[in-house]
């Protein structure tokens, strides 16, 4: 593992590919990577000045082969504490809905980390059906 990776950038790379997965990352998505970033408590001790950085580490691991979906999915794995796994889904949700439609390549996406994180279907609707309830408009 390299020794630079930790939690916090495990959690980025979600929020990335989940806003990558149809080719579009749209200003909406980045907005609520920011917003995540300065609010969610498990970001306290992240510096947002590297977030910028730290998307980019992302895309150039994506870029890297035709396996880069799949080689951050291995480094999340790897790095994140299973203790925050609900956590990473939940970030990953928030960038779903951040744009009011989810497309097949971001439910693709979200799947396959569902998979990896080996969250149950009950959990992981949970956490689908609460972003819902927050990204509802009159």
């Amino acid at each position: 593992m390299n020794q630079d990776l930790n939690p916090h950038k495990a959690l980025i790379y979600l929020m990335v590919v989940v806003s990558a997965a149809d080719a579009d990352m749209t200003d909406a998505e980045l907005m609520t990577i920011g917003e995540i970033v300065r609010k969610f408590p498990v970001f306290k001790d992240f510096d947002s000045n590297q977030l910028v950085s730290v998307a980019e580490e992302c895309g150039t691991l994506l870029a890297a082969d035709e396996d880069g979906l799949q080689s951050v999915l291995n480094i999340v794995e790897e790095v994140l504490p299973e203790r925050l796994y609900e956590t990473a889904y939940a970030c990953a949700i928030e960038i779903a809905a951040a744009d009011e439609s989810v497309d097949q390549e971001e439910l693709r996406v979200l799947e396959m980390i569902r998979d990896t994180l080996r969250l149950s279907r009950l959990h992981s609707g949970a956490i689908e059906w609460s972003a819902r309830a927050r990204h509802m408009t009159l």
